[in-house]
């Protein structure tokens, strides 16, 4: 009796365990991993991808959320819609972003590349993290214009996307969480590191003439704020342009509430500058040249004017000619043209 005991308990004991396993094989992801790689010369980025990681599977169904314009309550404006591909994920000839009901956003929109290597977000610093910067995105009613909820209900709603969400999470359920994680999976891979500058520091191309003039000149006077290979120190800093009264954005002090951050905004990167147009925290410059003008000869004195630009930057004309040339090296065209992005 005892040992029939005994061989019941063991093939009661099988079968549970193979019901277990079988069941862990249904429920388990099957993902595609991404690794990403930091590209020679690069320091190691901010972001936390262990939080988050990389699969291709999160980056598609990223990739679907970032251009679909049922993120915003009219459908029409769609994250890419101020982050566009043909401007390296800025907004194409404009000096302002558009939004919801013909709305103007404040500020000029930044180019999404190279966001692994930042600490905090927006021109002024004002988001910790990509999620607040998500949610802000969607819910302001000068942009997208949309609720959370509404959002999810649409997504949940729709058969495409109950396979995506399976697909990179285990089940079919959007929820805010992952939204934002899905989304972040798709901007973290966009890295612009492809350049013909980053040709020639790999000793696979060299500049002309006029480009290796025009880095001389860059690395004399805008290296300090700029700063290779990422070309920002991503500090805030006041760089002389006149306050828009109409606009009244005070920069960096609307977050900190420090006057000694009055017009104070977040270096830009110089990387893909001459594909970015318009310039300035308000896109109030239309063409990059102008730019380097301000610095010659537009600077507003103000208290909390960056010392290093007291005095303008002291250019000659042939210098700014090679200036912009050397510019135009940042830009990475294999970045601009990848169909993977698109």
């Amino acid at each position: 009796m005892r040992s029939r005991t005994v061989i019941f308990s063991i093939i009661f004991f099988v079968a549970v365990s193979s019901l277990l396993m079988n069941s862990c094989k249904k429920t388990s992801l099957d993902l595609t991993r991404i690794t990403f790689a930091v590209p020679q010369g690069f320091p190691q980025p901010q972001y936390n991808f262990t939080a988050n990681p990389l699969s291709e599977e999160g980056f598609q169904l990223g990739k679907k959320l970032f251009f679909d314009g049922r993120l915003s309550l009219d459908g029409a404006f769609p994250c890419g819609s101020c982050h566009q591909p043909v401007a390296a994920f800025t907004t194409f000839e404009h000096d302002r972003s558009h939004g919801y009901n013909h709305s103007h956003t404040l500020r000029n929109a930044p180019g999404l590349f190279n966001l692994a290597w930042l600490s905090e977000y927006n021109q002024d610093g004002s988001s910790k993290t990509l999620e607040d910067v998500y949610r802000k995105h969607i819910t302001s009613p000068t942009e997208m214009a949309e609720t959370i909820p509404n959002v999810l209900s649409k997504l949940n709603g729709d058969a495409d996307y109950k396979r995506l969400f399976r697909a990179a999470f285990g089940d079919e359920k959007a929820t805010e969480d992952r939204l934002y994680k899905a989304l972040t999976q798709f901007v973290m891979n966009l890295v612009s590191a492809n350049s013909k500058y980053d040709k020639v520091q790999k000793g696979q191309a060299s500049f002309t003439a006029e480009e290796q003039a025009g880095y001389t000149t860059f690395k004399a006077n805008c290296a300090s704020c700029h700063k290779e290979p990422l070309f920002t120190d991503f500090s805030y800093r006041n760089n002389g342009l006149e306050p828009d009264l109409g606009l009244n954005d005070h920069g960096r002090m609307r977050v900190t509430g420090n006057s000694g951050d009055d017009l104070k905004f977040r270096v830009p990167t110089l990387r893909n500058a001459e594909l970015t147009s318009y310039y300035g925290h308000d896109g109030r410059l239309s063409i990059f040249r102008m730019m380097i003008r301000h610095y010659r000869s537009g600077i507003n004195q103000s208290t909390t004017l960056d010392p290093l630009l007291t005095n303008g930057i002291l250019l000659t004309n042939q210098q700014e000619d090679q200036l912009v040339a050397f510019i135009r090296t940042l830009s990475d065209s294999a970045f601009l043209n990848n169909p993977r992005f698109r």
